[in-house]
């Protein structure tokens, strides 16, 4: 029966780990990516564009557009 570190050391270990390695890393970029067509997007409401453009520019549905619009505007009032 393997231990622990003998399973380590297996060659399925070692290809399980650097595959869920490498599925992390492109989950962090596209996370990474969508935040940043958000702030993208709010930066383009705030200096007043419409929500068409907006969605066209950064990609968004433009029911992520309504709704961050919706979120901005509630917040600024508070």
């Amino acid at each position: 029966m393997f231990g622990l570190t003998e399973w380590k050391q297996t060659r399925f270990y070692q290809e399980v780990k650097a595959e869920g390695r490498q599925e992390g890393r492109q989950e962090g970029r596209q996370e990474g990516g969508q935040e940043k067509q958000l702030e993208i997007a709010l930066k383009l409401l705030e200096l007043g564009s419409s929500i068409e453009l907006v969605a066209e520019g950064t990609g968004l549905s433009l029911e992520q557009v309504q709704q961050l619009q919706q979120q901005s505007d509630q917040s600024s009032q508070n």
